[in-house]
């Protein structure tokens, strides 16, 4: 019988002095990127070293982010990583941990808050028609002022009401017009 992250605790993964990662649940040898998609889906792990036992589900997770920052997937600014290594040795070092994690949730409610705001509020109405229109017009603009982007380069917009001899400024204009209206009406159905 297979245990269960949330029945039965957490998954408790073996780190040899190989640097290999063993999973009792599964009975199998894991990578980091196996760890990292297991964090994504919310499945709780703790990681010992299999020599002593101790818990070094910290470093290990330090490494995947670590990692993570490597590949080119920056989530850290470099600011924001200064800032935290200056607070080591800070009377404010104890206050850190709680605050980031605090921090955290409140971001993750926040989003999650957010996006079903949005998926209700466009749902099978005539708004979601313009919501998807308004986000390909602004992808087309963005793409257009990309660095190096030629003129003939941006995705075709969807039809305009208006005439095609339009300006950039113009186009600016009236994008900025549509998403503040889609704003109105999104604050009108909250």
């Amino acid at each position: 019988m297979k245990k269960t992250a949330q029945t039965d605790g957490p998954v408790i993964i073996k780190k040899y002095a190989n640097r290999r990662l063993y999973n009792t649940e599964s009975s199998s040898y894991i990578t980091l990127d196996h760890l990292a998609a297991m964090t994504r889906e919310g499945r709780d792990f703790k990681v010992v070293d299999a020599k002593t036992d101790e818990d070094i589900t910290h470093n290990v997770l330090t490494q995947i982010i670590m990692e993570e920052e490597a590949r080119g997937q920056t989530l850290l600014p470099v600011n924001f990583l200064r800032q935290l290594i200056a607070l080591y040795g800070d009377s404010m070092q104890a206050m850190v941990p709680g605050y980031l994690e605090a921090s955290m949730d409140s971001f993750r409610r926040n989003q999650e808050q957010f996006k079903s705001a949005v998926e209700g509020a466009f749902a099978n109405s005539p708004f979601a028609e313009i919501a998807k229109r308004n986000l390909q017009m602004f992808e087309a603009a963005a793409e257009a002022f990309k660095p190096g982007a030629s003129p003939g380069s941006a995705a075709p917009a969807p039809p305009a009401a208006a005439a095609p001899e339009k300006s950039k400024d113009d186009e600016i204009a009236a994008l900025k017009a549509q998403l503040s209206a889609l704003k109105d009406q999104v604050d009108k159905l909250g």
